[in-house]
């Protein structure tokens, strides 16, 4: 169905999401069990975004090419 792309696709799918859920959950923290909010944590979160970020925008340029 996608032939040659599958994996490009495949790549830029997770790599959007791992970037994307990583952001949303640093400005969306969720609540706690005692109603507080427990954020994610900065360090991991930042290299998780920068890896899925990376990762779609290679994934781009491989379909576009």
């Amino acid at each position: 169905m996608l032939g040659d792309n599958f994996l490009a696709y495949l790549t830029l799918a997770l790599g959007a999401a791992l970037a994307l859920g990583n952001a949303l959950a640093l400005l969306r923290p969720r609540p706690g069990p005692d109603g507080e909010l427990v954020r994610a944590p900065l360090g991991r979160s930042l290299i998780q975004i920068t890896v899925g970020g990376l990762a779609s925008i290679w994934a781009l340029a491989t379909i576009v090419s």
